[in-house]
């Protein structure tokens, strides 16, 4: 059968439309740095690239009263608020180990994500997310993350700790995935196994906590490496509960922060790529 031109002419629009993506864009961090210098090749095209969800604070939100670090309330569409913690630092380097590390092409630059932007989450399969007690997900995002996620998207969260941050992030789980449990992924799992062999997994700990002497916060003592799997048994969202893998790769060129962990960190983010990619 041959279509008529104007069929072909809204079959071209059709797909413009589906292929448009937001442009690359930088928002102010929750941290307390400014120096975090643009790459040279940041244009540069990319089979892999970082995804930042953003999403809007939990009244309860761990950060909410240091908001763009003035003690007011921002706006989370423009940065300064619980998405931002680590960004875009962690980002940058965490893309930089992927390209030394793998034969990935991987971009410089990471890509912050809203839920709200149309079906721009879908140009982004891999996405990343951090201080997930503070975030509180409206019915229309969860629904998008949760089709974004049966479509194939992969989603790791990290960086919250203990009983009440559990709570908090259970809450916009639930909303995600109603009908679908979080469980402690098992330690024969591919995700563990795609590129390192990560048996011996260990508690992360944030650099906030080393300067404190210990290695967690609340009651977060004990470290889980959770998920939620698909259909078919493919894991679509690994957490790192009481774990800050972030922090792990934000510090990973600083002498002060241990080897150990941002060795780990890394791994884990590696291996977490490989497998979006192949599974």
């Amino acid at each position: 059968m041959t279509l008529p031109k104007s069929c072909w002419a809204g079959v071209v629009l059709l797909t413009a439309l589906c292929a448009f993506e937001r442009p690359f864009r930088v928002y102010p961090s929750l941290e307390p740095y400014d120096d975090v210098a643009l790459p040279g090749d940041w244009q540069q095209k990319a089979e892999w690239i970082f995804g930042r969800l953003m999403y809007p604070p939990h009244p309860n939100a761990r950060f909410g009263r240091w908001a763009r670090r003035f003690g007011g309330v921002a706006d989370w569409r423009q940065g300064g608020t619980s998405w931002t913690q680590d960004y875009p630092r962690a980002d940058r380097h965490f893309a930089q180990a992927i390209r030394r590390l793998t034969r990935i092409s991987a971009r410089s630059v990471e890509q912050p994500v809203n839920l709200d932007d149309e079906d721009d989450v879908y140009n982004w399969p891999w996405l990343c997310a951090g201080e997930m007690g503070d975030w509180k997900l409206t019915d229309p995002q969860a629904a998008k993350l949760r089709e974004f996620l049966l479509r194939g998207g992969f989603l790791m969260l990290d960086d919250f700790w203990g009983t009440e941050e559990w709570n908090r992030f259970n809450e916009s789980m639930r909303r995600v995935f109603p009908d679908r449990p979080i469980v402690e992924i098992d330690n024969r799992d591919a995700i563990f196994h795609t590129i390192y062999n990560l048996d011996d997994r260990y508690q992360i700990p944030g650099e906030w906590a080393l300067a404190r002497g210990t290695t967690y916060r609340s009651d977060g003592q004990i470290p889980h490496w959770q998920g939620i799997y698909d259909d078919r048994n493919r894991l679509m969202v690994a957490i790192a509960f009481n774990s800050d893998i972030g922090d792990s790769w934000e510090w990973a060129d600083d002498p002060r922060y241990p080897e150990k962990y941002s060795a780990l960190g890394i791994r884990i983010g590696v291996n977490y790529v490989v497998y979006s990619m192949t599974h």
